[in-house]
């Protein structure tokens, strides 16, 4: 007889019923060929006495044997094994444990090498010069919390819980039509909002809708790594022109229209990223006539509108489209905090329909009851205040920053002081490479991160950016005193 009294291992302890225990065992037996098919199953009173266990829950167990298909009931006869299952056919070497991490892969599947990225070191002990993230621990957490709380518990709040609009959450366009109306000029209602899961799935959306194969989309010699991978994965041209002291260099957009038609203009116009660099007005309006007279649209992409420090924000290109030739891209991510995906397209009615119906198939819906949460965190003015409190915090931190680089690496830096954001365009001198320093950093647990992203074009400006909203003030001098250490080896080397 089959030694099941030996052989099942059950748990009281484990949360998992026991009736489940036993039927997982059965069937791990089944597929290792241990109980053959048509095999004869004891009793439900026998085995129940062989596991002391109650009947039931052998019963039970049988009944979920016969549930998925493992064994056959036989009137008057008995329980038995599936006579028509199939041998299955696994890999000898799979580590037999209870849980077996499945490592190798019995299928092909395309992979796109473009779309890597080095993982941030988050051992205990490392600092990390990141691109410029917000400091998580300024999160107003508790007033979001009590504000979900308070959404949550509201007697109508289930019609929000089941599918919705495409569009997002109707209060949140309606409340942020007005808010950006309001603080950027613009001039929109609700039907120009689509609701993204922040900026990058808005950089999506429009690249598909704009570009396909051999279509020509301009960008900076220095841009956004994520939306040239975008723009990249529509197999389009990628065509660059020079960045300066004020942006993106519309006279070579212009002669380029001259010769080719273009689909699109990508610009982040308040602060290039990566450079930090703002664009003129001079060429904010030639962008605009350029994109009338040639019909491309400009996709400006305003991901950190609300961090400046030495005046008043410049007010998007979009506030001055009387075209329709602007898609606005933007979020609360960096303003809030990078775990809230909120974010938003701003375009004509019509774009913004059919981005929705193209948002469907990636992303059926946004979070609604996040999406009340910040239309009343907008609506009550915490945002705002969250802003102004969050400013005097970053330009301190900017000003410390920018002071211990001059300090401590004249010799090896030279940079502008940003005039908002949350982190600086580096040069490091020629004699010096970042591959070096990346290297070297990691001995003073430092990781400098993807520098090669920065230069795309491979034009060699040897420049990365540093992050500084991230770090407090005793934080900054720990960065500051582990990079002071890996170029101080750099220049034995």
């Amino acid at each position: 007889m089959f030694p099941y009294k030996t052989i099942f291992q059950l748990n009281r302890k484990s949360k998992q019923a026991l009736y489940l225990q036993l039927s997982n065992q059965f069937i791990a037996l089944i597929k290792e060929r241990k109980l053959m098919p048509e095999t004869k199953l004891p009793g439900s009173r026998t085995l129940s006495e062989l596991l002391s266990v109650h009947r039931k829950t052998v019963v039970a167990c049988y009944e979920e044997l016969l549930l998925q298909g493992w064994v056959e009931s036989i009137p008057k006869k008995g329980t038995f094994i599936n006579a028509n299952l199939p041998e299955l056919h696994q890999q000898g070497f799979l580590p037999k444990t209870e849980i077996s991490p499945i490592n190798n892969i019995g299928f092909q599947f395309y992979k796109d090498k473009s779309l890597e990225r080095k993982p941030i070191k988050k051992e205990i002990g490392f600092m990390s010069l990141n691109d410029g993230v917000s400091d998580a621990r300024l999160t107003p957490t508790e007033d979001l919390a009590r504000t979900y709380r308070r959404i949550c518990s509201k007697k109508e709040i289930y019609k929000e819980m089941s599918y919705g609009s495409l569009f997002g959450n109707e209060k949140l366009r309606i409340t942020l039509a007005d808010y950006l109306n309001k603080t950027r000029g613009l001039n929109i209602n609700k039907n120009n909002i689509l609701i993204t899961r922040g900026s990058q799935m808005g950089i999506y959306l429009s690249s598909k809708l704009l570009l396909n194969e051999g279509d020509i989309i301009v960008v900076g010699q220095t841009n956004y790594g994520s939306a040239d991978t975008n723009f990249l994965q529509r197999t389009t041209n990628l065509v660059r022109v020079s960045v300066d002291e004020n942006g993106l260099f519309t006279d070579e957009i212009e002669q380029i229209c001259k010769k080719k038609p273009i689909k699109a203009v990508y610009v982040t116009s308040h602060h290039h990223h990566p450079t930090t660099v703002t664009l003129s007005a001079e060429r904010r309006i030639h962008l605009l006539n350029l994109s009338k007279k040639y019909n491309f649209a400009i996709i400006e992409d305003d991901y950190d509108y609300d961090f400046n420090y030495n005046h008043s924000p410049i007010l998007p290109l979009a506030s001055h489209d009387t075209n329709g030739n602007v898609i606005y891209i933007g979020s609360v991510c960096k303003t809030v905090a990078p775990v809230f995906r909120v974010g938003y397209v701003v375009a004509p009615k019509e774009f913004v329909n059919e981005a929705a119906n193209q948002r469907r198939f990636i992303d059926r819906q946004g979070d609604a009851l996040l999406e009340l949460t910040f239309e009343d965190f907008i609506k009550s003015g915490d945002l705002d205040r969250h802003i102004k409190k969050v400013m005097k915090v970053y330009k301190a931190r900017r000003d410390l920053f920018c002071q211990l680089l001059k300090e401590h690496f004249r010799t090896f830096f030279s940079f502008e002081t940003p005039k908002g954001g949350m982190a600086v365009w580096i040069t490091l001198d020629k004699k010096y490479s970042w591959k070096t320093v990346a290297e070297v950093a990691q001995k003073h647990k430092l990781e400098i991160g993807e520098w090669q992203r920065y230069d795309l074009a491979k034009l060699g400006h040897n420049s990365i950016r540093m992050g500084f909203a991230t770090y407090n003030e005793e934080e900054m001098y720990e960065l500051i005193n582990r990079l002071s250490k890996t170029m101080n080896e750099v220049i034995q080397i």
